[in-house]
């Protein structure tokens, strides 16, 4: 809890920073140059990442081919992956439906200036360093496990207050600052939380097969999402389309309730050597 605590901390510092130096090298250099400065910091990340020399297991021989499949197999098998799979995947299909509108309805509909959404959306980087923050004690005082339902809820669920959002320009504002800001609290949670669990529930030598499939499946289903709300915005409009895709996202953890994810602790044993463990 408290590693992956310190390295979401540093990401959600750096979605704070990045906005703000982008935006100063946009008016220093142009917007060119800024790009191309931008596109030359992955070499930075580049030479950190070729510095790590983790001291990794020899992968599992199950006798069966494909890495991806042998990940698949462990969630499937698993109580605590599958249903955690089920929920990130429901919320982030409709989160990424909801995004592939958001910003089109808020300029177009809300009449809201570019710089402001700028702010707006820079309120999630802030809420999301809070939440880096305070994930560990939400998660010793509530159990792991129910901080990362606590986190499925969360997040999705401030983005109701997009489509509810109107009245006088300020109320808007705050309506679209508030919805950001918990969403990114709400974000790390979850992001802090199955870290953790999936390091406690997996063994070593799964990690990277569990992994994989893990983001294949998760991942898999954003472009997706985006696709569908891109269509949907198109046939019923943007703000009936908006209405689905925050309503949706907030139905992911029901997926939770049913398992034994809500009573899972890290004080149960830690690496089991199957799923049922």
């Amino acid at each position: 809890m408290e590693g992956n605590s310190l390295i979401y901390q540093s990401r959600a510092l750096a979605a704070v920073a990045g906005p703000s130096v982008g935006g100063l090298l946009v008016e220093a250099l142009t917007a060119p140059f800024a790009l191309a400065a931008d596109a030359l910091s992955f070499l930075g990340s580049a030479f950190f990442l070729g510095r790590i020399r983790p001291a990794e297991p020899a992968p599992a021989q199950d006798g069966r081919r494909g890495a991806l499949s042998a990940g698949a197999r462990f969630i499937w098998r698993s109580p605590i992956l599958r249903p955690s799979l089920a929920c990130v995947s429901v919320i982030n299909f409709f989160n990424f439906m909801f995004m592939a509108l958001f910003v089109l309805y808020a300029t177009r509909s809300l009449h809201v200036r570019p710089g402001l959404l700028g702010v707006v959306l820079g309120a999630g980087a802030i809420g999301a360093v809070l939440g880096a923050l305070l994930t560990g004690r939400i998660a010793a005082r509530a159990g792991v496990g129910r901080a990362y339902l606590i986190g499925c809820i969360v997040y999705p669920a401030p983005v109701l207050l997009v489509p509810l959002a109107g009245g006088p320009r300020p109320l808007i504002l705050a309506m679209l600052f508030t919805a950001e800001f918990v969403a990114g609290f709400g974000v790390m949670i979850l992001d802090i939380s199955i870290g953790t669990i999936v390091a406690a529930v997996v063994p070593d030598p799964l990690r990277a097969r569990v992994s994989g499939a893990f983001q294949a499946i998760n991942y898999g289903t954003r472009p997706v999402g985006s696709l569908v709300g891109g269509a949907a915005g198109t046939v019923l409009g943007l703000h009936p389309a908006l209405w689905i895709a925050a309503a949706g996202g907030t139905l992911g953890f029901l997926c939770l309730l049913p398992s034994p994810m809500p009573r899972f602790r890290l004080t149960e044993p830690a690496r089991p050597s199957t799923p049922e463990g």
